[in-house]
């Protein structure tokens, strides 16, 4: 039996050469591998001996060679392949262990490999004859069925050729995104993308219902925040904890002042907010972030961009039952009272969110790909259009209820007094729905503060409903029709209005 070892990352290669040796193995090898086996004192014969060619083009070409790949392709049930072997003199390659240089790590030309990709898509195309191996986590169960079986059973061919494929596609995927990324003029829609993704060990307890089966997967190659969260008790997560979990820690983060001593919360349900506040502290912050819909929030998302303390975990704990809290620490004393208190909640301590550079969502034969959801504006670039200018205190509103409405769904509006959520409706097919909804929610608290529309104000049905609710002044993006009029019935109410010029869809 021969095995050609050609890999970059030498985790586990002297155990599994020296196993392989002991199963009567000749090893082939060549380069960096080659020179460590020499260092162990493992016997083997280097690539160059065995093809008669040196290596060349500073190692560039060194097992691109018919004895080589003639060892590995061949057929050995065709007469035919058999008579070539013997006409050439290649012995046949029973088991090929490769993994490719790591271009994620380190991009560039010279970490294209070349000879490396060919050796593992041979093997794997001929896996009906031949093992490949390129995840050093098989080593041990490879030696261990040759030990047992004296050979590797089909079922184990197939596995690991359909994992040594998956390599190869992954590393292919890492060299196209390279290349949009440092074209000249890169697209930011580039005309092809290659997803190459793995399965992450979280176990969701179902999908978006029970009877749907779900995984997390995640670029090859790449961790995310997700891969950093430590879940300190309660249940598995599901599908939709994991949605929702993602949009509430967005949420808080972009609520969030890191220049300044104060706390966000923000409550999630079914991936809308239902509640949101900034505050001199986080206690204070979820209660009042409760406040705005405390019916809503039964079996919520609570995020906090604060540690959760004792005086927290009380305040969460005489709350309605939270799905998920999630935060960037826990007090240990928070735990064992969230623990008692509120066995099923399931506790994430989770450091900071990042956005991905593009955003997927699956339509039949396909997708559709944007850029993420990000704010293009600020205060700086918005304009007052009405008599009346906001106060300062108002601005502050304003801006709590902008972003926070850049997360409702649409149609949103959201109502916001003195840093709190106190209203908001969405998801509405009219707007005027979705302001009355928002209004009746804030049950006359939002008085003296400001509302915020996703999108423009078609007619004065809005602004009329706004008023009435109390607010001082509104946000919203302007471009409609009827903007004059808007304006004037702004000035009529004794409103300020302030124009953004971007709009907040989100479906």
């Amino acid at each position: 039996m021969r095995a050609l070892l050609s890999v970059w990352d030498k985790t586990g290669l002297e155990a599994l050469a020296r196993g392989l040796v002991a199963l009567r193995h000749e090893l082939v090898s060549s380069g960096n591998t080659s020179r460590f086996l020499a260092d162990k004192g493992i016997a083997h014969t280097e690539v160059s001996a065995l093809t008669g060619a040196p290596e060349i083009l500073g190692g560039r070409v060194k097992t691109l060679h018919p004895k080589i790949h003639g060892g590995i392709l061949a057929d050995r049930s065709r007469p035919d392949h058999q008579a070539d072997l013997d006409a050439q003199g290649i012995e046949p390659i029973d088991l090929v262990v490769c993994n490719l240089y790591p271009f994620r790590d380190e991009p560039g030309i010279e970490m294209i490999d070349i000879g490396g990709p060919a050796m593992v898509r041979a093997a794997a195309k001929n896996h009906e004859h031949v093992g490949v191996v390129v995840d050093p986590a098989d080593y041990g169960p490879v030696l261990d069925e040759i030990r047992r079986e004296g050979s590797l059973g089909a079922p184990t061919r197939r596995r690991l050729a359909r994992a040594a494929f998956a390599h190869t596609a992954a590393y292919d995927s890492a060299i196209v995104g390279w290349l949009d990324d440092t074209g000249a003029g890169a697209d930011v829609l580039p005309p092809t993308i290659h997803l190459a993704l793995e399965r992450t060990d979280d176990k969701l307890r179902y999908g978006e219902n029970p009877h749907q089966h779900a995984a997390r997967y995640r670029s090859i190659g790449r961790r995310s925040w997700w891969d950093e969260v430590e879940q300190l008790s309660g249940l598995a997560l599901s599908y939709l904890n994991v949605y929702d979990t993602e949009a509430a820690w967005h949420l808080v983060h972009d609520l969030a002042d890191p220049s300044s001593d104060g706390a966000a919360c923000a409550i999630i349900k079914h991936a809308n907010p239902c509640g949101a506040a900034v505050a001199a502290d986080p206690a204070e912050a979820y209660r009042r972030a409760l406040a705005a819909d405390e019916k809503s929030a039964f079996g919520g998302i609570v995020a906090l961009d604060r540690m959760v303390t004792e005086e927290v975990a009380d305040a969460i704990a005489d709350g309605p039952q939270a799905d998920v809290i999630v935060a960037p620490s826990f007090a240990p004393g928070a735990v064992d009272r969230l623990v008692a208190r509120r066995k099923a909640t399931r506790l994430l301590q989770a450091p900071a969110p990042a956005s991905e550079p593009l955003h997927f969502r699956q339509i039949d034969g396909g997708f559709l790909v944007q850029e993420p959801h990000h704010f293009a504006s600020s205060r700086q670039q918005w304009r007052v259009v009405t008599k009346r200018q906001p106060s300062e205190a108002e601005w502050r509103d304003a801006e709590l209820a902008w972003r926070l409405g850049g997360y409702v769904k649409s149609n949103s509006i959201v109502l916001v007094a003195d840093g709190q959520a106190v209203g908001i409706g969405a998801g509405q097919q009219s707007r005027v729905d979705a302001g009355e909804i928002a209004a009746r929610k804030a049950a006359g608290r939002a008085g003296g503060g400001a509302c915020a529309s996703d999108a423009f104000y078609p007619f004065r049905d809005g602004i009329d409903a706004a008023a009435s609710a109390g607010v001082a002044v509104v946000i919203q993006p302007g471009g409609a029709l009827h903007d004059d009029e808007i304006i004037a019935a702004a000035d009529e109410l004794g409103l300020a209005m302030v124009f953004t010029g971007e709009r907040h869809f989100l479906h």
